[in-house]
This record gives C-alpha cells, structure tokens and sequence, in this order.
C-alpha cells in the first residue's frame, strides 16, 4: 500500500469527532485507508447484498451488534442508518466509534446533513497524488501520468492503465449510475462522458454539450450533476470580485482523475498524449486536481478559483487564503517563454493589492524565482502549494 496523506487528518479528526465520514470516488483507496487507520475496528462492507438487506431490514439490530463502533463502508447503499446512529453517538460520543465511507457525496452529504450535522467530521480521499507517488519512489513522468491516471489499484497491481480505466467507466455506468437514477439510454450516457472529456479545461457550456450528444439542456444539466455526485468531473469556480464587471462567470470542467479524462479522449500510450491536441488542457487538468488533493488530503476544504475576463485575460488557478490570494498559471511546455507570465500580469494590474504569491507550473525540469513570478515544475505542486501555506 502506497501511503495516503490524509491518514493524519482521518486519525485526528477520529480523536475529535464519534463518527467520521470519508467520501472520494470509487476505488480512490477508501476501504485500504480505512482499514489500514484503525485495524481494531470491524469492517462492514455494506455492498454485499446479505449485509445490506440486515441493514435495511432491522438497522436498530444490525448497529447494536458493534456497540464499539465499526466502519461502514459504502454508506449511501443504506442511507437510512444514518439515522440510527444519531442516538447512538448522542448517548455515547466516544470520539471515534464510527467510520463512514461513501462514493456518492451528494446523496451521502443529504444523509449526515439531516441526521449528523455537529456530529460528523467530514474528509474527502482523491485517488493518488503525485506526491504521495514520489514519496513511494515511483519515477514521475508527465505523459505517463496523464496516460495511467492516479487511481491506487493500477499502481499496486501493475495494471494496464487502458484495460483498467475501460473497465472502470463500464463498472460506473452500469452499477453506479443505475443506483443514482434511471437512465434509458446508456449508450448515449457513455457519449455524454466522453464528449465532457473532450472539453476538459474549458469553459462549460451546458447548450453546446447537449447539443453535440443529442440531449436537452436540462438533461445536459443533470447528466453533469450525476458526475459531479460520483467524484468524475470537478467543476473549478470562477472568482468573484469587483475588478470588473466584465469577467467570465462559467465554471470550468475537470476530471477528478486525469487518465480517466485521456481514456475517454481515446489515449492508448504515451504517444498518443504526447501528440493530443488537449495535452496542455490535460496538464492543467493534472496540476489543478494536484492542488486539490493538496487541501482534501490534509483536511482541508477547497479554496480554488480561476479568473477570466471577457477579452480572454486569464489565470489558470487562484488559492484564496483568507485575505490573501495566490494566482497560479500553468503552461504545458517545458521551455519558459515571456508570455507565459501576460494573464499574472494583466490579473495583478486589475487588483488594488496585487497576490500574495504568484506562480508559473510548467512541464520543464527546474524551479525558478523570477521576477513576475516564482516558477515550479509539474511535479513540484505539493512543493509550491506548501510554500504558499506557509508564507
């Protein structure tokens, strides 16, 4: 097992709270991380049908077989123990008796925010970081990243990321999406993701996404939501502020996990990535979600942004600290040219106090300090987020 950053927060959080709730998509390390946390605690997989049908069938029995607590993976399968475990933690709220897992966040987040609010400390796992990855002395290469993705199991089997990430999307949509809602037409759900893939790092346009599927806005609408509720596409917001009242207000679309994004685009070795006219929007995809996992995997909440304006003035990403900023711009290339800093410039010229930190990630092997900004290698992200933090 690769070691998971965020087992410091999920143990603390559990000397704090008397449930824990951990959510993050399917096969992002829950269950391992989970386990491998607190190997005293029994272990409920509540996929399993006979499991699950005892939940559903006499919660109150089911729950007084572990009076000590246990973790309960894969909650949103019962959703309604939730509820019986609100007096259970009321009448004893031993810090850490019960660890919820969950691949579902919306339909989850309903059930511990009407039954567990107060009660539950609330953490996010994402598949691998490349952190975590370097950490374990795995060799980082960018397009083999983007080709084979984050998720753990690919890592710790030796997997073929292609075979892999195919089986992945035929699991999640005929199991997962089935449980979330009645969906006809499969087939053209399957065209729907794989047309989200093609518009990875742009701008979302529900109209034109319904439109190149053959589906309404407001099935469009839906659809996407679907993928948010199961941890595959992210949706980066845009920063709100007075500079100006000409400033994009769309929200950007990623993929948690970047190799599933370039499975979908039809990416069958690192050639293929290397050649890819999305490649740069797949290394943005890669350092915003690098920077994500930064803040889940440490407890913390997301506090990411971009910018644009309606002239196309842009920076990729903008971590808002309390009153302070850190605006990011991420370039694919691996030789650093002057224009590469113009949307740092123009973005810090809009602001009456310009950013606490500014910063260019790119796919060249050095770090620099220059001038307009302070200058990171892909694989240095955790390196810079830190630095930021603790700035």
């Amino acid at each position: 097992m690769i070691p998971r950053t965020l087992t410091a927060a999920l143990q603390d959080r559990a000397t704090q709270y008397p449930v824990v709730t951990l959510t993050g998509p399917r096969q992002s390390g829950k269950t391992t991380l989970c386990r491998a946390a607190f190997p005293d605690k029994p272990y409920i997989n509540l996929e399993s049908p006979d499991v699950r049908e005892f939940a559903r069938s006499d919660p109150r029995a089911f729950l007084g077989a572990y009076p000590g607590g246990a973790i309960l993976d894969e909650i949103q399968r019962v959703p309604q123990l939730v509820s019986y475990l609100q007096p259970m933690v009321d009448e004893d709220s031993r810090p850490g008796r019960f660890i919820l897992t969950g691949s579902q966040q919306f339909e989850v987040m309903t059930s511990i925010n009407q039954s567990l609010a107060g009660r539950t400390a609330l953490l996010k796992l994402l598949p691998l970081s490349m952190e975590e990855l370097s950490g374990s002395g795995l060799p980082l290469d960018v397009d083999r990243l983007l080709l084979t993705g984050f998720y753990p199991r690919i890592y710790d089997a030796g997997l073929d990321p292609t075979q892999a990430l195919g089986d992945y999307v035929q699991t999640y949509v005929e199991r997962d999406i089935r449980q979330l809602v009645n969906i006809k037409d499969l087939a053209l759900f399957e065209r729907f993701v794989r047309v989200c893939a093609g518009r990875v790092g742009q701008l979302l346009n529900l109209q034109s996404l319904g439109n190149d599927v053959g589906i309404s806005h407001t099935t469009a609408r839906s659809w996407l939501t679907l993928l948010e509720a199961s941890f595959v596409v992210f949706l980066l917001q845009p920063w709100h502020t007075n500079v100006t009242k000409r400033q994009v207000k769309t929200p950007k679309l990623y993929f948690y996990d970047v190799g599933l994004a370039s499975w979908l685009l039809g990416a069958e070795s690192e050639t293929h990535i290397n050649r890819h006219p999305l490649r740069g929007n797949l290394v943005e995809n890669l350092v915003v979600i690098e920077a994500l996992k930064y803040r889940y995997h440490r407890g913390a909440r997301n506090n990411l942004f971009f910018w644009r304006d309606a002239k196309g003035n842009e920076v990729d990403l903008l971590l808002e600290q309390g009153p302070d900023l850190a605006a990011v711009e991420i370039k694919a290339g691996a030789t650093i040219t002057p224009t590469w800093f113009k949307g740092l410039r123009t973005f810090s010229a809009r602001l009456s106090t310009p950013p606490k930190h500014c910063a260019l990630v790119y796919a060249g092997p050095e770090q620099q300090r220059r001038e307009a900004a302070s200058v990171w290698p892909v694989f240095d992200t955790a390196e810079m987020m830190a630095e930021f933090e603790a700035a």
